[in-house]
This record gives structure tokens, C-alpha cells and sequence, in this order.
């Protein structure tokens, strides 16, 4: 795997299993359309993060990996999340492990989600996961950029079913 790109070193990063706070925490953090653009373009409400956050920690119990949540080391704030899942829907990589990050605007452009996705390959190496996905929104050039950084390359193409976007799937043997 790649490690930080040459003109400027991976910032430090800190992830924990989500606690029920932290779904306050992600609704903050994700209340921007900004954020939500390639995430259905409306802020989802708090329930939805209550249940997201406590399917995590069931997913950390029960495979030994989630979707963290990522803090800065600084000042603990709640930047948003990073890490794997299986793969939620019922189309695309079913059955597989998906990586994904999600940061809040403040954190964009400073090397957080490759840090932080490079922080979840580390625990789900750990758990024995050999091969993972990265769905990606095909305009979302920045987590396109991500892929890249990570060493992942572009498997296929889909069509999202519900809005009929374009996604591509990336691949990554770990």
C-alpha cells in the first residue's frame, strides 16, 4: 500500500468504536449539503445516525472492525468517520466488505480521510479481511482521489437503483 504522498506526510489521526453520543456528534458533523452531495444531497436525521452508530458498535463486537469514529488528536473534536462494513445494499458488492470515510467540511483538503482510511485497512488486516470495496459516487472526485492514494483500483461501473447515478466500485486486496 502507498504510503503519504511526498509533498506532505498523513496528519495524525485517532478512531474508536462509536458510543451513542457520537450519533449527535455525526448529525452535526454531516448537517451540510456540501457533505451530503454524493450521500442522497439532504442531511439525514438524528435517528438515522442512532441506529447507524449502534449497528457499528454490533459490527465491532461481532467482526472486529466498524465505521470509527475519527477525532482529531488535537482537541478531540469529531471530524466524521472512517473504517469497513459489510457492504449494506442489495446490489453492487454484496457479501463484501466495503471501506468508506465520511468527514465533516471543516476537514476537507488536509489529508484526513487517507489517514484515516489508511487507520481502518490496519483493523480490518487485523481481523483477517484480506479484500475490500470502496463504492464511490462517479463525481465524487475527491474520494476518487482517496481510492488512489490507498493503492485501490477501479473494478467496475454500476448504476445506483434509487437515483440512477453513477457509482464505481473499487477493489483493494489488503
Amino acid at each position: 500500500m502507498p504510503g503519504p504522498r511526498p509533498d506532505r506526510p498523513l496528519p495524525a489521526v485517532e478512531l474508536r468504536v462509536p458510543t451513542d453520543e457520537d450519533a449527535l456528534y455525526w448529525h452535526r458533523a454531516f448537517n451540510d449539503p456540501e457533505v451530503m452531495e454524493f450521500h442522497g444531497g439532504a442531511p439525514a436525521e438524528l435517528s438515522v445516525y442512532e441506529e447507524l452508530t449502534a449497528r457499528q458498535r454490533r459490527h465491532h463486537a461481532e467482526l472486529g472492525f466498524c465505521l470509527y469514529t475519527l477525532l482529531d488528536p488535537a482537541d478531540g473534536a469529531v471530524m466524521g468517520f472512517t473504517g469497513a462494513q459489510p457492504w449494506p445494499g442489495d446490489w453492487g458488492p454484496v457479501g463484501e466488505i466495503e471501506i468508506g470515510w465520511r468527514l465533516g467540511r471543516a476537514y476537507w483538503g488536509k489529508g484526513y480521510a487517507t489517514a484515516a482510511a489508511t487507520a481502518a485497512l490496519e483493523a480490518v488486516r487485523a481481523a483477517g479481511v484480506r479484500d475490500v470495496v470502496a463504492m464511490v459516487d462517479a463525481r465524487n472526485a475527491r474520494s476518487i482521489a482517496v481510492t488512489r492514494r490507498l493503492g485501490m483500483h477501479h473494478a467496475e461501473t454500476l448504476l445506483k437503483p434509487l437515483d440512477g447515478r453513477t457509482a464505481h466500485c473499487y477493489r483493494l486486496g489488503v
